[in-house]
């Protein structure tokens, strides 16, 4: 008989791309996913994995095998859900994936919460960049994610997959002190052209808005360094480099040097939260979405100055 966790090894290389991604998806070290799925090999006589330069590549027996380990973990998530429905309160382990400025202001939050609350439940965080989180939510890697969208690039959420709205996060200007900017109230979109921006690379979603904004008020943008993280865009702007603009969830308190603009129209991406609709129901994904919602709706720990 084929053994679950050994199952779960290989699904979780076939999702993450690799055995050492999918080790601390796991929470396990990479030999040990290596020699789960060096036992299941000899358990099945079968070639699972091939070495292809540094990396795997998954043979197509072992795709077939993912494929079956997808329709074992749904069939275990069900009787999961159902067992913890009967129990009546949150329990068991939670797997969380949540992007970066949302584990940072308000993950903390949330967990502390329902750790206070419900302390038979295990919820564990991870951090994962949106357009990934999604897919881990459909496969069965997570149990919840939490993402986001603009109104420039909708959410897809596919089949099978349930979402709330957790609130809407706003984006502000940011300018160094002494620019022209700071000390206003408000800066409108015309009002943007000629400007040095330090932004996020090409084809991320905060690059494509800042980029068809201006591009739609009559202005090229002048983009003069790029940053994947928004607290090094926020020190590039304390510098004097450029200006930017930054949601303000997990945003911190601003360093010295800089100055906060309201930007009109206000810029804003909307969180949800993200769960298969097998796991619909079970009381630890009812109270996660629910402290999700308490604490991100129009919830800011550092008001603008």
């Amino acid at each position: 008989m084929l053994d679950l966790q050994r199952l779960r090894a290989l699904h979780a290389v076939s999702v993450h791309g690799s055995v050492g991604a999918a080790a601390s998806a796991l929470g396990y070290t990479p030999s040990a996913v290596s020699q789960q799925i060096a036992k299941l090999e000899r358990e099945t006589r079968t070639v699972l994995l091939q070495r292809e330069g540094r990396g795997v590549r998954l043979t197509a027996e072992a795709l077939q095998l993912v494929d079956t380990t997808e329709e074992l973990l749904a069939i275990v998530e069900r009787a999961e859900t159902a067992l913890e429905q009967r129990r009546g309160v949150p329990s068991g382990r939670l797997t969380i994936a949540a992007f970066a400025s949302a584990a940072r202001g308000l993950m903390p939050r949330v967990l502390a919460d329902l750790a206070a609350r419900h302390p038979a439940l295990d919820a564990r965080l991870t951090e994962v960049d949106p357009h990934l989180s999604v897919g881990l939510v459909t496969k069965g890697a997570v149990d919840l994610a939490v993402v986001h969208d603009w109104d420039i690039s909708p959410l897809p959420v596919p089949a099978g997959v349930e979402q709330a709205v957790l609130g809407d996060d706003r984006c502000t200007l940011l300018v160094p002190e002494g620019h022209p900017f700071a000390g206003r109230g408000t800066v409108r979109r015309e009002e943007l052209g000629g400007q040095r921006w330090v932004c996020q690379p090409p084809g991320r979603v905060c690059h494509e808005w800042l980029t068809r904004t201006l591009r739609a008020a009559g202005h090229e943008p002048h983009i003069v360094h790029h940053a994947d993280e928004n607290p090094t865009l926020v020190a590039l702007t304390a510098a004097g480099l450029g200006i930017c603009l930054v949601p303000r969830l997990g945003r911190g308190p601003l360093p010295a040097g800089v100055a906060e603009v309201a930007l009109e129209p206000a810029p804003m991406r909307r969180l949800y939260a993200l769960w298969r609709a097998d796991a619909t129901g079970r009381p630890s994904i009812t109270e996660t979405v629910h402290a999700l919602q308490a604490h991100g709706a129009g919830t800011d720990p550092h008001p603008p100055r």
